[in-house]
């Protein structure tokens, strides 16, 4: 301890890091691997002439499905912070996850010293996974795309 109350020395800091970060990846390939599916399920339907709207809503629902996804992560890390009593209340504990997941950062509102790897590895872990949504997603609306091409020269 480093004289903070509640202050976690390095080792268990980055045990901890470790653990929800190993947890929150799993939850994302979770998440991608269902949002897949979806998606899957949601392109074999043979084209119709609204097929416009079809890939309207199949975009929309992957973005909307990796916003959850990613909410979910923040308040996974949120609930951490909170249940440690690591910062003052949940709203406090979100508004910092939040702002570290996206590394936004403001500087507003900072962990205590015992707690701050915790809050840096976050940061790295939404760039990561924010970076592989954005590969994921891209690739969903690049497919739809080739489909559409496809469906269009038969």
């Amino acid at each position: 301890m480093d004289g903070d109350a509640g202050a976690m020395s390095l080792f268990p800091q980055l045990a901890l890091s470790t653990l929800i970060t190993g947890i929150t990846i799993s939850l994302h390939l979770i998440g991608l691997a269902g949002l897949m599916r979806l998606i899957r399920g949601h392109r074999r339907r043979a084209p119709s002439p609204d097929a416009i709207l079809h890939d309207v809503l199949g975009i929309a629902g992957a973005a909307f499905g990796l916003f959850v996804l990613h909410a979910a992560e923040i308040w996974l890390y949120a609930a951490l912070y909170a249940l440690s009593g690591t910062l003052g209340s949940f709203e406090e504990a979100l508004y910092f996850s939040t702002s570290t997941y996206t590394t936004i950062g403001y500087g507003d509102v900072v962990l205590p010293r015992g707690w701050r790897l915790l809050g840096a590895i976050e940061g790295a872990t939404g760039l990561i996974l924010l970076g592989w949504s954005t590969a994921f997603f891209v690739s969903v609306v690049g497919r739809i795309r080739m489909l559409e091409l496809d469906a269009g020269d038969r």
